[in-house]
């Protein structure tokens, strides 16, 4: 039987997991023909989250995968995560705030039966505050002006792309991932769900202006060398406006013997020289940071501890030191849980522990 996975990030969500979870169950229900794989990753919850999965995760282990993070990574490399370990034919990306219902996912699924291989869920409207909704309009449509690669205009991450989607996606290591591009940029069939996104169920978003703001950046300078090209234009359009702007002066001087005494005006172009100066190099920095985050090679994520199949039990407390961590052994089964540098085996009794 086919597989469908399901990828789950997970921040802070305690008051949306509950709902979410029976929402997915009634998902899954009317899903006919596939089997489902339902892929959390807990991108490190301060709140009650993971006490929470590993609840569903005790009652629904063959479905349920949990990986947990060991610090917050953010939304991107969560759901890059869980890319990683999906095995599904088709992969399904959503949010956990409740915002993209689940129920949109049949239609997803129906489209992905037609023989697409990417299915975004495309939004009619935004349910959200009205700066939101203004700056996101802004975004796409200028990203989608800029990009040197076709991302369509309002989608987020909801969507569902086939097996050799998902494989080709995992072979971009980049780390400052925007990956509503990066699924566009490998190609094949495409077509889009509409549906109208709900206001969030429970909690705060996860998404601060400042993660906005970074995703934006990300988005517009891992897809688009427009703005380095700009600083060309303008450089020379300044340029031509100084040089006029001197002829004149030079002109004025000389007929009409009349300069002008003050320093005022030298003040304003110094300063809006600079201004624009200042400005480019920081768009040119923006370009360089990348570079230097690639050239650093470091891994994407460092994973706390995974849930899956091969676990019949699950953890149950956080660690406290190196000389102590807290973990449920009651059960037969074999459990491989790593904790930073810790690597623990049960089967019946604790056999092995190294530091």
């Amino acid at each position: 039987m086919k597989k469908i996975s399901f990828v789950l990030p997970i921040y802070n969500e305690e008051g949306n997991i509950p709902k979410l979870w029976k929402e997915l169950q009634d998902l899954e229900s009317k899903i006919r023909g596939y089997k489902c794989e339902f892929i959390f990753i807990n991108d490190c919850s301060k709140d009650n989250s993971i006490n929470l999965l590993n609840e569903i995760f005790k009652s629904n282990q063959g479905k349920v995968l949990i990986r947990s993070f060991s610090r917050n990574y953010g939304h991107q490399i969560a759901v890059s995560a869980g890319q990683d370990i999906a095995l599904g034919d088709a992969v399904i990306i959503m949010d956990t705030d409740l915002q993209d219902p689940p129920l949109v996912c049949l239609d997803l699924i129906k489209s992905w039966e037609e023989g697409y291989d990417i299915v975004y869920a495309q939004r009619r409207k935004y349910k959200t505050n009205f700066m939101k909704e203004v700056s996101a309009f802004i975004f796409y449509r200028l990203l989608a002006m800029i990009s040197e690669v076709k991302i369509p205009v309002d989608t987020g991450d909801f969507r569902l792309i086939s097996k050799r989607v998902n494989d080709e996606m995992k072979k971009y290591k980049e780390k400052s991932k925007f990956l509503r591009g990066i699924s566009c940029l490998v190609g094949f069939n495409t077509t889009a769900v509409q549906f109208d996104r709900q206001e969030r169920y429970a909690g705060k978003p996860g998404y601060t202006f400042i993660k906005s703001l970074k995703l934006a950046l990300d988005g517009i300078t891992g897809f688009s060398t427009v703005p380095l090209k700009l600083i060309n234009y303008v450089g020379v359009i300044v340029a031509s406006l100084s040089f006029l702007f001197g002829i004149i002066q030079l002109i004025s001087s000389l007929l009409f013997r009349d300069s002008v005494p003050g320093w005022a005006s030298i003040v304003v172009i110094i300063t809006f020289l600079g201004g624009i100066q200042i400005t480019m190099i920081g768009i040119v920095g923006l370009y360089i940071s990348r570079i230097y985050t690639e050239a650093l090679d470091r891994p994407l994520y460092t994973v706390d501890f995974d849930l899956n199949e091969g676990s019949n039990q699950l953890y149950t407390g956080v660690l406290k030191n190196k000389d102590t961590a807290h973990i449920n052994l009651e059960t037969n089964s074999e459990i491989m849980l790593k904790v930073d540098s810790f690597k623990f085996k049960h089967n019946s009794e604790l056999i092995n522990k190294s530091i």
